[in-house]
């Protein structure tokens, strides 16, 4: 009885978590709404699930469309590193975050054909890009408050 219950509860959380999960196209229209501290981790969010969206769609060949989740990727890395900055918070989490997106590229790039590598490749510039970024605004030596 008591796995039973268990069971039901674990199944029952599980599909709250699955409901929750909101689209892209939700988590942008919440962008534009947003406060300017909770801009960083949204932005990072999204990129973050533009990086899933990729690998699964050249997994299923569809190239064109994996491609512009791959710019999305770099574009939703680039807000989220500019919104960090500007509020001054979450900066370590965009960077962990931005780092962790251009490895999962990486690995996304060694799986596909030549000539479909160089827009990953450009994102992953685009994401160290961000990681320099943040990196120099964390150990600028300037405190929160300071210009």
């Amino acid at each position: 009885m008591r796995r039973l219950l268990l069971s039901f509860i674990l199944f029952a959380l599980a599909a709250t978590c699955v409901a929750r999960e909101e689209s892209v196209a939700d988590l942008k229209a919440r962008l534009e709404g947003a406060r300017p501290e909770d801009r960083p981790e949204l932005c990072a969010h999204i990129a973050q699930l533009q990086v899933r969206a990729a690998d699964r769609l050249y997994t299923e060949g569809h190239v064109d469309e994996a491609r512009a989740a791959v710019e999305d990727v770099a574009v939703y890395f680039e807000k989220a590193r500019d919104a960090a900055i500007d509020s001054k918070s979450h900066l370590k989490n965009v960077e962990i975050d931005a780092r962790k997106a251009a490895e999962k590229l990486r690995d996304i790039k060694r799986t596909l054909a030549f000539e479909d590598q160089a827009p990953v490749e450009q994102a992953i510039q685009r994401l160290e890009a961000v990681r320099t970024g943040l990196l120099k605004e964390m150990f600028s030596g300037k405190k929160k408050g300071q210009k």
